[in-house]
């Protein structure tokens, strides 16, 4: 089986594995592989469950971070956004002893000085390599454990909402334009209660792609029983404790798509979805739930969403779910109101 650029040049720069190896967001599986190959006592995760997936099984460790069991090397494909790479450097840093060492990569594209001040912060010996096939790889080691920046926290009065969030979340504890939009817009129909009783309850409301939380929580303050799904681990961290702090309920689940959600099993689904993986445009995912949403909602339900204005959603969106309006619109993006057509009465 071929390794890729970026897998194999951290292969070549760590050298013999032995030992403890952590294999972190190995996005095929073949960093993972090679070290189990190479004889070494090796555990792996992926934030993503999809890429989570291509891991073998029995490496699969959910314990970053854990007491138990302390890696002497982590092989770690870097994330895009600083945010995430200074996150979980502060994890690592936690968790190594001053001997571990971290060999990190990506494609030198997508790669920044600020990437080397992040792990700078939590190790004290950092360098990069030389590149090859458009790839690079950051040698981090000298663990020293600092004041953890992450999750951060930020209140937003536009939504008067707080957020707490991880740094491998999509706009962090930010409010991104689209998200904005869309709730400036579902807030005309969907106001907030007014004095200290609990507003009634509406229905099942699903945040799709959660992110740090901002629909689900916004959606739950206004009295829907909430669940918010995500690819992501560090998202669905993110959306808890962001309903943590409004002091309303949402539940979580890491799944690629709607997983088993029943038929008819929501009123109502909102969701600003992704249409990247990683640093690849890719609507798929997002045309998958449209499709799959229409069996979701129950027959009167609505599904919501934002999204910019080139992608090819609305067509799908009047065929799998049922009549379509576009509800705002900026230079940028779309918010759109999909029907979930009643059954028609047997004759």
């Amino acid at each position: 089986m071929s390794v890729d650029p970026v897998a194999s040049l951290i292969l070549d720069e760590a050298g013999p594995l032995s030992g403890r190896v952590f294999v972190l967001d190995d996005v095929d599986g073949a960093l993972t592989r090679e070290a189990v190959r190479q004889g070494a006592d090796v555990r792996a995760w992926c934030d993503d469950v999809r890429d989570q997936a291509q891991l073998p099984r029995a490496h699969v460790f959910d314990g970053l971070g854990s007491e138990d069991w302390v890696p002497d090397t982590v092989l770690w494909r870097l994330p895009r956004a600083v945010s995430a790479v200074e996150d979980t450097a502060e994890t690592l840093a936690c968790w190594l002893r001053p001997a571990g060492r971290v060999v990190a990569g990506g494609r030198t594209k997508h790669m920044t000085p600020a990437q080397n001040d992040a792990l700078g912060r939590a190790f004290h010996d950092v360098r990069a390599s030389l590149g090859r096939q458009k790839s690079r790889v950051i040698h981090a080691t000298g663990a020293h454990p600092v004041h953890p920046r992450w999750p951060m926290r930020r209140h937003l009065p536009e939504v008067d909402l707080t957020v707490v969030a991880r740094g491998n979340v999509f706009h962090t504890n930010r409010l991104d334009d689209g998200t904005h939009l869309l709730l400036r817009t579902l807030g005309r129909i969907l106001p907030p209660p007014t004095g200290p009783t609990p507003p009634p309850t509406r229905g099942i409301a699903i945040d799709f792609g959660c992110g740090s939380g901002i629909i689900a929580a916004w959606l739950a303050v206004r009295g829907f029983a909430v669940s918010g799904i995500d690819v992501s681990q560090q998202a669905l961290q993110s959306t808890r404790m962001t309903a943590a702090v409004n002091h309303v309920s949402v539940g979580t689940r890491r799944s690629d798509g709607f997983g088993r959600t029943p038929a008819g099993g929501a009123d109502l689904i909102v969701s600003n979805p992704p249409f990247h993986r990683g640093a690849a445009k890719d609507s798929t995912p997002s045309l998958e739930m449209i499709e799959r949403a229409g069996d979701v909602l129950r027959p009167g339900g609505e599904l919501w969403l934002v999204f910019n204005s080139h992608l090819p959603y609305l067509p799908a969106l009047r065929r799998h779910v049922g009549v379509t309006t576009i509800e705002a619109r900026d230079r940028t993006y779309l918010v759109t109101r999909s029907l979930k057509q009643p059954e028609s009465p047997e004759v």
